[in-house]
This record gives structure tokens, C-alpha cells and sequence, in this order.
């Protein structure tokens, strides 16, 4: 099973990501954690050049690298992961190519949902958590200098926070929406109710 846990920038999610991986330490196989993009030698280095401030990187070429980056994760870390049964909980997916290239730059979603297809196949989220709020909290959350994705107009982030939540209305099964208005401690408990309810054996089954 893969966990996505999705988000403007600011918004908490890598937060929940790291600590629905430490709820879930006493699974075994224990749980992966990755993140995007990055999890590879290459996937890192992807990471450095789309938020280099100093670049200029056109949508097209944009999309494509997220989609390297993320086909090098799939063969070197997640798809061997899945063949052992471990359980992997992603700090963003493939929402996230939709929500910040597709509707917050305006690339066609078909061609981007198509070009990941092919990369994932069948490794797609079973549940994803979509952590919400209003774009001008995240911008007061996020520290230091902002990178080339987070320097964005505030018009482009409402693009991107839009189009999360257009996505999750089209896939009402798969995501769970949540207030990431919340603290840090009240989101992982709902977050570990939802995985205990939909994901988890119960108790005494195995």
C-alpha cells in the first residue's frame, strides 16, 4: 500500500509524513518513508535544480524533471519496497505534479497524468492526506529563504491550493481532507485513526 501525504508549501505535510512513519515503526516489514522529489542519488539532484532560485526553467521542461525524478524513485526505491512488503508513506506524489504544474502553471493535466502513468503504473496512493489551509497562513509558516517554487506570486499558490481540492473532489475515496489549521498533534491523531480504520488489520488478525 502507498500513503501520500499532500499540501501546498507550508502546510505541514512533511511533518505528518515523518510522524505517521513513526506510528507505524512496529509494522514488519517496518513502513518506507520518501519523499519528492528525491530518495535517489539522482532524484536529489533533480530536487537541487527545481528550487534553485537562480534558474529559469520553462513548465514543459518542469513537468519532465518531477517525472524523472520520480521514475528513479519508483525503480530504486518504491517498487523493490513493494515486492517486500513494506508499506510506503510519500511526502508528495503525483498530486503534486497536478496540483503545482498543472493547475498552478497551466500544463495540460491529461498529458501530465498520461506522462505519470507510464512512469508509476499500478504504484498509485490508496490514501492520501490532504493537508488544507488558507495559502496565506502557509507563506507565514514556511522559514528562511524561499526557494524558486515558494517565491511564486500568492495567485499561483491559490492556483495550486485550488487545484488540490479539485482533485481530491474527483477522488472522494482516496483523499481525506484535513485543517491543517490544527496542531501538529491534533492532525496526527486524526491521520492515525483514518490509517488505523482503512489501512490496518484489526486487532488480533493478521
Amino acid at each position: 500500500m502507498i500513503i501520500s501525504v499532500e499540501g501546498i508549501d507550508g502546510s505541514g505535510k512533511t511533518t505528518q509524513a515523518r510522524l505517521l512513519a513513526e506510528s507505524l515503526g512496529h509494522l514488519e516489514p517496518p513502513p518506507l518513508l520518501v519523499r519528492e522529489p528525491g530518495g535517489t542519488g539522482a532524484g536529489e539532484g533533480i530536487r537541487e535544480l527545481l528550487l534553485n532560485r537562480e534558474l529559469t526553467i520553462s513548465r514543459e521542461t518542469e513537468i519532465l524533471l518531477y517525472a524523472a525524478a520520480r521514475a528513479e524513485l519508483l525503480t530504486q526505491v518504491i517498487g523493490p519496497a513493494v515486492k517486500a512488503g513494506r508499506l510506503i508513506i510519500c511526502d508528495r506524489y503525483i498530486d503534486s505534479t497536478l496540483a503545482y504544474q498543472g493547475y498552478g502553471l497551466g500544463g495540460e493535466l491529461d498529458w501530465i497524468r498520461d506522462l505519470n502513468c507510464r512512469v508509476v503504473g499500478s504504484l498509485t496512493p490508496s490514501l492520501t492526506f490532504l493537508l488544507d489551509l488558507p495559502v496565506e497562513r502557509a507563506a507565514a509558516r514556511r522559514p528562511g529563504k524561499a526557494d524558486r517554487v515558494e517565491q511564486r506570486e500568492t495567485g499561483f499558490h491559490q492556483r495550486v491550493r485550488r487545484g488540490y481540492l479539485e482533485l481530491a473532489s474527483l477522488e472522494e475515496e482516496r483523499f481525506v481532507i484535513l485543517d491543517a489549521l490544527q496542531s501538529p498533534e491534533e492532525l496526527r491523531q486524526v491521520i492515525w485513526e483514518q490509517v488505523q480504520r482503512r489501512c490496518l488489520p484489526p486487532p488480533g488478525v493478521e
